[in-house]
Order: structure tokens, then sequence, then C-alpha cells
């Protein structure tokens, strides 16, 4: 029998990465060995996604891999974030990873960016569903098990209504027609809490709706968010 490639796996906690991750675990080519999350160091919560820790804990306990924590600053320059995913990737190298698996579907910059930054290091960028129709996606993941909740919305593209709802068709009749339905250009991001992955469901209560402003020409700046409490 042909040795699994080791991989670790890029994990956002929403459900771009759960799909991609099922269809991973499926095809049986790899063995993972670590989920990686990108956490902001100042807020404790995960980085864009704005996920309490204790939730992330929760589903790398349910799906049952070891999570890794990568801490970074409040707002990293492109610098300071290089430095950190390199001194990760070096380390993961050492122990003979030789993949890193993204959720990543249509982003062509993003997808060259990373396959750059892992080529320095010897490591390959694996992408599952890349190229894939989104729409097609979003209603295999509903139809796969999956449940999710939008833990965070981009203003500029959907009003605060949006934010704390399920994923379910009605979601996605909703939402307007320059709206990625997976949300692929930073529309919206989603807590993933059940699901053909998991061992059991993650258990969690809906919080409080705050509207953050982030002072940055780089990106889109304003974008609710919905706090998740663990239950």
């Amino acid at each position: 029998m042909k040795p699994k490639k080791k991989a670790l796996f890029n994990w956002s906690s929403g459900k771009d990465s759960a799909l991609a991750l099922y269809k991973i675990l499926q095809g049986g080519e790899f063995e993972l060995t670590t989920l990686l999350t990108s956490v902001n160091q100042h807020h404790r919560r995960v980085s864009m996604h704005g996920v309490r820790l204790e939730l992330l804990q929760k589903q790398a306990q349910s799906i049952g891999l070891p999570l890794c924590q990568m801490l970074l600053p409040e707002t990293p320059s492109m610098e300071d974030y290089n430095r950190i995913v390199g001194g990760f990737m070096s380390k993961f190298k050492k122990e003979g990873v030789s993949h890193s698996i993204f959720g990543d579907i249509f982003l062509e910059d993003l997808r060259t960016y990373r396959e750059e930054q892992l080529k320095k290091i010897e490591i390959e960028a694996v992408f599952p569903l890349w190229g894939q129709s989104t729409r097609d996606l979003a209603i295999e993941l509903i139809d796969l098990g999956f449940k999710a909740v939008v833990v965070c919305v981009n203003e500029k593209y959907l009003d605060n209504s949006f934010v704390g709802r399920i994923l379910d068709r009605d979601f996605f009749e909703d939402i307007p027609a320059n709206v990625d339905p997976c949300g692929e250009n930073g529309e919206y991001h989603t807590f993933v809490f059940d699901g053909p992955i998991f061992k059991a469901p993650i258990k969690f209560e809906a919080g409080e709706v705050v509207r953050r402003v982030y002072e940055s020409s780089e990106v889109d700046n304003s974008f609710y968010f919905c706090d998740l409490i663990p239950a």
C-alpha cells in the first residue's frame, strides 16, 4: 500500500474548511497531523471570524485532530504575517509535513501567494475545492448534513439581518445577487457546529451582535459580528 502524504490542514472554523476537510478525509490520500488556525492574539479569537477560542478547541476535539493556534498581532503587517507563517511552516516541514491543505475556491491571487510562500519551504499547497461552483458547494454542504451559523458579515455586501443566521437553502435564496454563495470574496464568514466530520455537535448560544469599523485602506472596513457563547 502506498504511504499517505503527511499534511496539515488550514482550519478557519467555517464552512469551506469543513467541506474541504470532509473531502480530504474521504479521499484517504493524506495523513493529517494538525489543524492550523490563525488567532488574533489581542482578542483571543479566530482571525476574521471572531469565534471564541473555546469553541475552536471544541471543534478540534470533536474532529479528533490536534489544534495548533498561530497567534497573530491585532493588525499584522505583511512582513509580520509572512515571518510568523514561515516559522510555523518550517517547524512542520522538520516534522515531515509535505503538504498544506486549504479551503480556497477561486481567488487566483491568494492561491498564487500561498503556493509561492510554501514553495520556499518545499511544502506543496493543496486545494480540494478549487474551481468548483460555489452554488453547488453551498448546496452540497447542506445536503451532507453540515450545520453552520453566520458569525461575520461585511457591511458593504450584507446588512446585520444576515449575521447570526443558520446556513440553509433560504439563506442562499435571500443573499443578493452580488454576494458569492460561499462568501469567497469575504462577504461573510461562518462557524460550523455539526456535520459528518464531527463526533458530536458543538453547543453554543448566540450572543450580542456588534458592529466594528477597522481603519484600513486595504480592506473593506465595516463588519457585523455575532458573538457565539459556548453552552
